[in-house]
């Protein structure tokens, strides 16, 4: 990670901590990157989401590269998936994202999308850094290589159709709640379970700037629950500000995680020979029930460190075709390049109706084991984490536990703090266990 950027783009308090001069000196360096490298104007496509800040960056993203000569094709409000569709299939040179995706709406942030639709490279996100930080010097454009905005609002809609041309069952007399968080997703979700035919339901679909993921979407799913049982839905999708995660409510009102997704998909897609390298990609946060679900009808899993950006990169690299985290980031490679709420939902539904069975009945065999995790706050995060003793408690636990669960040690990516965490069979082990691992690392002198 970079000074700015990290696993996610450049995320903090607009104009505290990314400010408009930030956004302009992102544009000011990708216009004239891509414009120099390849010898031409570039061309790069902008998507936002609804919070308030989001018009003041978009504006600010959108002077840089003009200044430095590129046209920035301008998608409005819309999803992150959709901005990496678009790129890769439109061959913009480059595509950026506005959002900060569930934080609060006085955050934002600048996600940069490669032209392979993909996350964009270390290389290029330090050339940038380098430049904000007054490292660099780059020319302005003058006279006619000055550039200009395009309103591309059909690149939104070209994504909306995309979307549709995928599902292989129609969607009549399904009764389907969504709720979009106020965020990217309010017109697109609708439209396209409309247009399948679906009976659909929408809450938190009013967006007006300060509201975005305010008690609503994928990480406030007991409304969604509520809003199933009463209106008796036969499935609810959350999905988050900017619609890259997607978390599932069953037509009973229990919650179907991206674990859940990730084992009901993966078997559908083994049933039908779809599933390339029998395998799964998860991260070290999946529940140990995931896993002993997947042991039981033989479908392998690797496991990454936590981020989307980690199981993007093993899929890549290993040709594995599912993958994602419990939050409900899941990324099907055969249609995306990077987690997409809307997709995941129409993936869950063509499981569903291909199975005739409810999302309950196909989600039942992951039970989720008790989990306890407890943050330490340490002086050192290598010293701790490689301690020769700490290393010895936590193999110690790992032998006792046996196949009955699991300890996972690692280091945080933000804070000087060590997460130890159990799975087991019942809190009261859990908590023996954590504290068991705590009491070494405290003993040691590790604690700040």
């Amino acid at each position: 990670m970079g000074k700015y950027f990290g696993t996610d783009g450049f995320r903090g308090e607009a104009n505290k901590d990314l400010t408009s001069e930030h956004a302009i000196k992102i544009g000011r360096y990708l216009g004239w990157y891509y414009g120099q490298r390849l010898g031409r104007k570039a061309r790069i496509v902008i998507g936002k989401d609804t919070r308030r800040s989001s018009y003041m960056f978009e504006y600010a993203l959108c002077t840089g590269l003009m200044a430095s000569g590129a046209d920035a094709y301008i998608m409005h409000v819309t999803t992150t998936p959709s901005v990496a569709y678009i790129a890769r299939t439109d061959k913009f040179d480059c595509g950026i994202m506005i959002s900060a995706s569930h934080n609060p709406y006085y955050d934002n942030g600048i996600k940069l999308i490669n032209g392979y639709g993909e996350k964009m490279d270390e290389e290029t996100i330090l050339k940038v850094e380098d430049y904000i930080d007054g490292k660099v010097d780059i020319p302005v454009a003058g006279r006619h290589d000055i550039g200009r905005t395009v309103d591309y609002v059909e690149g939104r809609n070209r994504y909306i159709a995309y979307l549709i041309s995928l599902s292989k069952f129609s969607f009549k007399n399904i009764k389907v709640g969504l709720d979009v968080a106020n965020g990217a997703s309010w017109t697109i979700a609708k439209a396209v379970f409309d247009a399948l035919g679906a009976r659909t339901y929408v809450m938190n679909d009013h967006p007006d700037g300060y509201n975005i993921n305010t008690d609503c979407g994928s990480t406030h799913i007991e409304h969604l629950q509520k809003f199933v049982l009463e209106n008796r839905l036969d499935i609810g999708f959350a999905f988050d500000g900017d619609a890259d995660r997607c978390i599932c409510v069953d037509e009973k009102g229990g919650v179907v995680t991206g674990d859940h997704i990730i084992y009901l998909c993966g078997l559908y897609m083994k049933e039908r020979g779809e599933l390339d390298n029998n395998k799964v990609v998860t991260t070290v946060m999946s529940n140990f029930g995931l896993y002993k679900a997947l042991d039981k009808v033989g479908i392998e899993y690797d496991k990454t460190k936590v981020g989307d950006k980690y199981v993007y990169e093993n899929m890549v690299q290993t040709g594995n075709r599912i993958g994602g985290e419990q939050s409900g980031h899941v990324i099907f490679t055969k249609y995306a390049t990077t987690g997409d709420g809307i997709l995941t939902s129409l993936m869950v539904m063509e499981t569903m109706l291909a199975k005739e069975k409810p999302i309950s009945e196909l989600a039942k065999p992951v039970v989720f084991y008790p989990q306890v995790l407890k943050n330490v706050r340490v002086k050192s995060k290598p010293d701790a984490q490689n301690d020769p003793d700490v290393q010895a408690a936590v193999a110690k636990v790992t032998k006792e536990l046996g196949d009955t669960g699991r300890i996972l040690v690692r280091e945080s990516g933000t804070e000087p703090v060590i997460r130890v965490m159990v799975e087991a069979g019942t809190d009261e082990i859990c908590e023996k266990y954590v504290d068991s691992v705590i009491e070494v690392i405290k003993a040691k002198g590790h604690l700040a």
